[in-house]
């Protein structure tokens, strides 16, 4: 099956340790003990972002790596075949896929996906499985970005965390720039099972994903069905 889990926002990079979205993660893999690589190029190899990282998947039933593309590269061919989750951090969309584009990650990654290996990410790393995400990678305004198009449709994260989302989706919608987009809250994430919509996921209190679009003129929110994963 190919996977993909999409986060809105949060997870390890905001509450290292918790580790709620992240069991939910490993848990799809048909490994007792899977192989999981962090990506953090969008963030310039963040060395915080990576210490969030281990200190959260540490603790769970997994074996843990993260690969650096502004260091010495290693064989990524051999690194990318070895894992059987990948998870990409958020941050900056367009230097990250330029940076992959230029080194053929991106086509490495297509590969593993093929074949089964779970994607998955947060914010750049949500969107840039979609056909484009609506990013914040330019300082002045938020664009829609071309992506890796794994899966078809448009994607936009932190969808109730930042004012500026819901006004800019609006104005590509009335501008015919798309059609329709999946919006995933802040603790929220959308698990996309060979290519389709599975279902929303809540690692936070009341969180949603929508597919938004234009109705008759007016802006159209529709709940994607949900399951609550948060710690009894």
């Amino acid at each position: 099956m190919k996977q993909i889990i999409a986060i809105g926002g949060g997870g390890f990079g905001r509450n290292p340790g918790e580790g709620v979205i992240e069991t939910y993660i490993l848990n799809q893999s048909n490994k007792s003990n899977p192989n999981i690589c962090f990506i953090p190029t969008a963030t310039g190899d963040s060395e915080s972002y990576k210490v969030s990282f281990y200190s959260t998947f540490s603790h769970l039933k997994c074996q843990v790596t993260h690969l650096d593309m502004f260091r010495r590269t290693p064989n990524l061919r051999k690194k990318i075949e070895q894992q059987d989750i990948i998870f990409v951090g958020g941050g900056n969309t367009k230097s990250m896929l330029a940076v992959w584009r230029d080194w053929g990650l991106d086509s490495l990654l297509k590969e593993a996906y093929e074949r089964g290996v779970i994607m998955s990410g947060v914010s750049a790393g949500a969107i840039c499985w979609f056909e484009k995400g609506i990013t914040d990678s330019w300082e002045e305004d938020l664009f829609l970005l071309p992506c890796l198009g794994f899966v078809d449709g448009i994607c936009c994260p932190h969808y109730d965390e930042e004012k500026d989302r819901k006004p800019a989706l609006k104005k590509m919608l009335k501008r015919d720039l798309l059609q329709d987009c999946f919006c995933i809250e802040g603790d929220a994430a959308l698990h996309i099972k060979n290519g389709d919509i599975s279902h929303s996921i809540s690692f936070g209190k009341n969180k949603k994903s929508f597919r938004t679009k234009l109705k008759n003129g007016k802006y159209f929110e529709e709940k994607i069905s949900s399951i609550d994963i948060r710690k009894k």
